[in-house]
């Protein structure tokens, strides 16, 4: 009797409240300086969720780290073939990034008005908008804007040039040296991408060595995870066995033999590869880097080489980058021994960053004494996406 006069009071209740269902939120509601916020932080997620495919994908494409699963699409990206079916979730996803950060930037633009030069998040907005056509940039082999049609990847590089230039002038506005610092750093990997060391290099020079700009991550939900401790720790999905940065002593290449019950070395997924893995992203909430002091230096001193010949100089801006990782100094003879230890220096510098799939595409192409020919027979960018290819009228 107590159960059913519960039930009743419950039902009671229900049917007595005036209950209704607000439905979807209107998309004009974001048109408030409330939302802004939240916008950049979405940003800021779609920005990250594209760059951890980008630095796991591409240690495979280029040369950080072997695969050693069997997961279908790495395995495939070992052979050295890059396909518009299998690169198809990160095409979405990186295109997804660079999108919802441009158009917000114009969303956000007409809610602020008069204050859209003078806010912090319109400067991260750019920022974002910056990193993410990088991310492209660096590693497709055509731009497509919106639906429109094939275009020189070099298109991804002008447009970040842009979102950075305007990041610099927002973060003046604010006197915010940590944006700025951000924002010329980023300017500068593109300066060098598009060719203009000297620009390059002139804002190279204003970024201190310990400055550091990152993806962010946490273990809030899997979304915000880096993902990298399930693929290379939990499992062995890939292994810096056979890379030229296996048993490296050096503390940016922080790496472990996996061991089984026998004390012998442990096969990786794929139950062949023996199993070495990095220790560089130990969790699922470590950020990864876009942009670092030291790797300024490093541009510094790719300019000295390209467009100086100097390689005293350019062994000096080396050197204290190695100085500030507690490491000893190298020498060179000449020009062509300098460019090695340059290519060594920054694959070790920026190792699992997501960078190594562009220098050796650049430096594959380059017919003097930078040439490297790792991507010699395989596939040196990332194709269209299918379901661009299936969708977009002008392709």
């Amino acid at each position: 009797m107590k159960k059913l006069f519960l039930i009743f009071t419950m039902l009671l209740f229900i049917y007595s409240c005036d209950v209704e269902n607000p439905g979807p939120i209107a998309e004009s509601a974001l048109n408030n300086s409330s939302a802004v916020p939240g916008l950049v932080v979405g940003m800021s997620a779609d920005l990250s969720f594209a760059y951890r495919t980008t630095t796991r994908w591409g240690s495979v494409w280029g040369d950080d780290l072997t695969h050693s699963g069997t997961f279908s699409a790495p395995t495939i990206f070992s052979t050295g073939a890059i396909n518009s079916e299998d690169i198809n979730p990160w095409w979405e996803d990186a295109q997804r990034a660079r999108w919802v950060a441009e158009n917000g930037i114009e969303r956000i633009r007409g809610i602020l008005g008069d204050e859209f030069d003078s806010n912090e998040n319109v400067a991260k907005a750019h920022l974002h908008a910056g990193f993410s056509n990088r991310i492209l940039g660096e590693n497709v082999c055509f731009a497509v804007i919106d639906g429109g049609p094939r275009e020189d990847y070099t298109v991804h590089f002008e447009r970040a040039e842009n979102y950075f230039t305007d990041a610099i002038a927002i973060a003046n506005n604010l006197d915010n040296q940590n944006l700025l610092n951000a924002a010329i750093s980023g300017r500068a990997s593109i300066r060098a991408a598009l060719g203009d060391w000297d620009g390059a290099a002139a804002d190279a020079e204003q970024v201190p060595v310990d400055y550091r700009y990152e993806a962010i991550y946490s273990t809030n939900s899997g979304r915000e995870n880096n993902d990298w401790p399930p693929n290379t720790i939990n499992r062995g999905e890939y292994s810096v066995y056979g890379t030229q940065w296996e048993g490296v002593n050096d503390p940016r290449l922080p790496q472990e033999v996996i061991f089984d019950a026998s004390n012998d070395t442990s096969t990786a997924a794929n139950g062949a590869t023996p199993w070495i893995t990095q220790l560089k992203y130990e969790t699922d909430a470590d950020n990864i880097a876009l942009s670092k002091g030291t790797e300024m230096l490093l541009i510094r001193a790719e300019m000295e080489l390209r467009e100086n010949q100097d390689f005293n100089a350019a062994m000096g801006y080396i050197n204290q980058g190695r100085d500030f990782h507690g490491l000893g100094d190298l020498s060179a003879n000449n020009i062509s021994e300098a460019w090695g230890h340059l290519q060594d220096e920054r694959g070790k510098d920026m190792w699992l960053e997501g960078r190594r799939f562009w220098d050796l595409r650049r430096w594959n192409e380059d017919t003097g004494a930078a040439n490297n020919s790792f991507l010699d027979g395989r596939d040196n960018c990332v194709p269209i996406g299918q379901s661009e290819l299936e969708m977009n009228p002008n392709l």
